[in-house]
C-alpha cells in the first residue's frame, strides 16, 4: 500500500516538473549560457528529489574541454549528471521520440545518434569533435545500452574518435545506485532490456530512499580510439570492482529487489 501511494505521489511530482520544463523551454533561448546551465541543474535536482534520490560525488570533474565516458544504468543517469554539472550529451535517437523527455533533451542541445546508420555516426562524430575543439564538455554512454549496474559492458570505440581527433582528454565516470540508508547496491533504478519506466518507478517507490554515487576517475588520453576505449573500460571495471568488494566486506551479500508490477 505504501509503495502504491509513493508511486502516485512520485508520478504527480514528475509530471509537474516535466510540464514546467517544457514550458520553460519557450524562453530558454533568451537566457545566457550560465542561466541555462543553472536552470538545467535546478530542474535536475528537483527531479531527483521527486524520485527520492540523493547525490554523492567522489573525485574531481575534469575541466573542459573533455569527454565524459559514463557507464549506463538508468534513465536517471542524465538527470543525475546534470544535477552536478550540466553538459551536452550524446544519446541514442530513441530518446528523441520519448514524450516530453525527448523535448527536454532537445532543449538541452543533446546530440542524437542513429547507431545503426554509419553515415549518421560520422555526422555526430564530426559535431562532437568540433564541440570539443570549441572548448565544450561532452558526455557519452559508450556501452550503448544499459546494464543493471553490476558490470561494465563492452564499449563502442567509435565514440572515442572525436576525443582522438581533437586531442581531448577522456574522463571515465562511474555511476552506482545505492540504498541511501545502508549503502548497499540498489537494483531499483536500473532500466534494462524490456523494462519500463513505470516498472522502474514502482521498484523505486517500494524501496527506501536511494543515493546515486558519481565517481569521477582520472582523465585518460591516447591517439588510438581502440586503445582509449580499452583503457576507459579497464578504469571503470576496476573502480566498480573496488566499490563492490568494499561494500561486500561491509554489508555482506546483495539482496534481491522487489518485482515490478
Amino acid at each position: 500500500m505504501m509503495g502504491a501511494l509513493r508511486l502516485v505521489w512520485m508520478l504527480l511530482r514528475i509530471a509537474v516538473l516535466m510540464t514546467r520544463g517544457v514550458i520553460s523551454l519557450r524562453r530558454f533561448s533568451m537566457r545566457t549560457p550560465q542561466q541555462q546551465q543553472d536552470a538545467i541543474r535546478d530542474w535536475s535536482q528537483r527531479m531527483l528529489r521527486a524520485c527520492r534520490v540523493e547525490i554523492e560525488t567522489r573525485g574531481q570533474l575534469q575541466p573542459p574541454p573533455c569527454l565524459l565516458a559514463i557507464n549506463h544504468v538508468s534513465w536517471l543517469d542524465i538527470i543525475a549528471l546534470n544535477a552536478i554539472q550540466p553538459t551536452r550529451f550524446v544519446a541514442k535517437s530513441d530518446i528523441d521520440r520519448w514524450p516530453l523527455l525527448g523535448t527536454l533533451a532537445r532543449g538541452a542541445d543533446t546530440l542524437f545518434i542513429e547507431r545503426e546508420r554509419p553515415r549518421d555516426a560520422m555526422r555526430v562524430m564530426h559535431h562532437m569533435a568540433e564541440a570539443l575543439r570549441q572548448g565544450q564538455r561532452l558526455s557519452v554512454f559508450p556501452e550503448g545500452t544499459t546494464s543493471d549496474g553490476r558490470e561494465i559492458l563492452p564499449l563502442h570505440a567509435n565514440l572515442f574518435q572525436a576525443a582522438v581527433s581533437s586531442c581531448t582528454p577522456v574522463q571515465p565516470v562511474l555511476l552506482r545506485y545505492l540504498d541511501a540508508r545502508s549503502g548497499r547496491y540498489a537494483r531499483a533504478p536500473a532500466y534494462v532490456g524490456d523494462e519500463t519506466m513505470l516498472g522502474t518507478l514502482w521498484r523505486m517507490a517500494c524501496a527506501g530512499p536511494l543515493r546515486v554515487q558519481i565517481q569521477f576517475l582520472s582523465a585518460l588520453e591516447n591517439t588510438d580510439r581502440r586503445a582509449l576505449s580499452g583503457a576507459v573500460k579497464s578504469a571503470l571495471s576496476q573502480a566498480l570492482a573496488s566499490a563492490h568488494n568494499a561494500a561486500l566486506g561491509k554489508h555482506g551479500p546483495l539482496q534481491s529487489p522487489p518485482a515490478s508490477p
